[in-house]
Parts: C-alpha cells; sequence; structure tokens
C-alpha cells in the first residue's frame, strides 16, 4: 500500500466518502482500503483526521434479518443489567460506571438523631 493523499477540510474531490457518508447513502466500505485522507488543522495540536473511502468501490449495507434483530436485542438487553445487584436499569449503564446508578451512588444511611 502507498502513501495516502491527503486532502485538506472540506477539499476532497468528488468521488471520496467518509465512513458515516456512505452509510447515509446506503452504503459500507465493503472491504477496501482506505484511499485518502482529509486533515483538519487545529492550532497547538495534531490535526484532526478523518479516513475516506473511494464511492465507487462501496457495497450496499448488508440488510438486517430477523435472526440479526434479534442478535442485536439480545446483546442491548444485556448491557442493561447491572453486573452489581443483577438487575435491568431501564437504561445502558455507562461503561464509565461499571454499574447502575443506584449501585454507583448509593443513597446515605439514615442517620439516627439523638436528642
Amino acid at each position: 500500500m502507498g502513501a495516502l493523499r491527503v486532502f485538506r477540510w472540506r477539499l476532497a474531490p468528488d468521488g471520496y466518502a467518509t465512513r458515516r457518508q456512505l452509510r447515509a447513502r446506503g452504503l459500507r466500505p465493503g472491504g477496501q482500503e482506505v484511499a485518502a485522507q482529509l486533515e483538519r488543522p487545529r492550532r497547538r495540536r495534531e490535526p484532526l483526521v478523518a479516513y475516506l473511502y473511494r464511492v465507487d468501490l462501496a457495497k450496499p449495507v448488508r440488510p438486517m434479518t430477523p435472526g440479526r434483530w434479534a442478535a442485536l436485542a439480545k446483546a442491548n438487553a444485556v448491557r442493561r443489567i447491572c453486573p452489581q445487584c443483577r438487575r435491568d436499569a431501564g437504561y445502558v449503564i455507562p461503561p464509565s460506571l461499571g454499574t447502575c446508578v443506584t449501585c454507583a451512588f448509593p443513597a446515605p444511611s439514615q442517620a439516627v438523631r439523638s436528642t
């Protein structure tokens, strides 16, 4: 594989697209290598980079089958189960917490006041 062509931000020629742009068109890279990259300059840091793929080599997105829908639903359901209390949290548990909010931040116990 040779050196990648580099384009400045918003100056890529027609025929190239990012993964998100391909997906919006109902396409996927389909195994092709990255064809070029965009660079957006930033002050005092390295530039932001976006990889581009050739649209003419892209393939259509594979359709979702009933089996895929079932597998996706099962995977999302697992992400809702708290590993500590084993209950369905009702939302996807954030990886930063690792547990449901109730387990991550337990309510302070009621202190008994003596008068």
